[in-house]
């Protein structure tokens, strides 16, 4: 008998759907970036390229080892988006024939030292206040050093997916007026997933787009959720009225109840702390997180699904329960979902 597993499905077609979608948007001088750092979110890095590189013009990641996987699979552009930290990863880099973002000064005197500016990314700082230059010391880098260079200036907005933000307007003023004082040869690059939808204008030379791929963005329906994470059914228990279930009796039932065991916990990568009433599916039916997650274990209320048994399937999230229902429920964000599933539960990838 095969042993029993949870299993994380991977439908390549939802992939490709996805990013045909968004392409869609943007205008035709804008070149495509698919951001698959983290393994591709979760998703596994060199399946993806393979079943979507002819719609892709390049690729984003932060470590340099996966760059280097994708320069055995692909020869399109490949972006160290964090860029790099020493002399060996700069000859790396170069070796590797990758793409570079620079966003402080130590990176700067590497690039320095090698005088090397090929395939350099220059980030400056517009308000998300994490990485990148102040526009004044990047404005003194470049009246000394880039005048004569070819490279691309990008930025990064904080609250894309909230087209009212007022700090999308003010980043992207920002932005504006700095790569106005730039030779007109640099290309832009500001619009990740949220900005493409919100504000497909700024599209630019570039666009870096991530959680859209995979579905996670969830402002837009026709996105579709490219991850099944499902588990089955384990046991069944009936229980009455006033019992509890689980650790520290989070849950009390309120009338009679049949309770479904399913083999997937917190070590599996599901959250601790996913509330009671989360929907789950099985039988294509909705069912109701009741109990706290278990390490090995979720309890769901499966008392009003028909026919259900041990060995039944219970999704968490699939193109038919899209990720947006579990994060929403519960304050989480489809990014931690995507990344946090452990490896013991089994990877199928459906390749096109």
């Amino acid at each position: 008998m095969t042993a029993i597993n949870s299993e994380l499905i991977i439908d390549a077609k939802i992939l490709r759907k996805n990013i045909s979608y968004i392409r869609n948007k943007l205008h035709k001088k804008s070149k495509f970036m698919a951001v698959i750092k983290s393994d591709a979110y979760g998703h596994n890095l060199e399946s993806v390229v393979k079943d979507i590189d002819d719609l892709s013009d390049g690729y984003g990641v932060v470590r340099i080892d996966e760059a280097k996987k994708i320069r055995t699979i692909s020869n399109k552009k490949v972006l160290l988006m964090q860029g790099i930290y020493t002399q060996n990863e700069f000859l790396d880099a170069k070796e590797n024939n990758l793409d570079i973002v620079i966003h402080n000064q130590d990176q700067f005197e590497i690039i320095k030292q090698n005088n090397n500016f090929e395939n350099l990314w220059f980030k400056v700082n517009t308000g998300m206040n994490r990485l990148g230059f102040e526009i004044e010391d990047f404005m003194r880098i470049y009246n000394k050093y880039l005048r004569d260079k070819k490279f691309t200036l990008m930025t990064h907005l904080a609250a894309s997916n909230d087209k009212e933000s007022v700090s999308n307007k003010n980043q992207i003023k920002l932005f504006e007026d700095l790569y106005n004082n730039l030779n007109d040869d640099v290309d832009k690059s500001i619009a990740n997933t949220g900005c493409i939808m919100n504000f497909p204008d700024q599209a630019h030379d570039w666009v870096r787009c991530g959680i859209g791929i995979y579905g996670g963005y969830l402002k837009d329906k026709e996105i579709k959720t490219a991850m099944t994470l499902r588990s089955p059914v384990v046991n069944l228990r009936p229980i009455k009225k006033g019992e509890k279930v689980g650790y520290d009796g989070r849950a009390v039932a309120l009338d009679d109840m049949l309770i479904a065991s399913v083999y997937l916990g917190y070590a599996d990568g599901l959250p601790l702390n996913i509330k009671d009433n989360t929907h789950v599916m099985i039988n294509n039916q909705i069912a109701k997180v009741f109990g706290r997650v278990s390490m090995d274990l979720t309890t769901v209320d499966v008392t009003n699904i028909e026919n259900c048994s041990v060995g039944d399937w219970c999704e968490f999230f699939s193109p038919n329960l899209p990720i947006s229902k579990i994060v929403k429920t519960n304050d989480l964000i489809s990014y931690y979902l995507m990344t946090g599933i452990k490896s013991r539960v089994r990877m199928v990838y459906k390749k096109i």
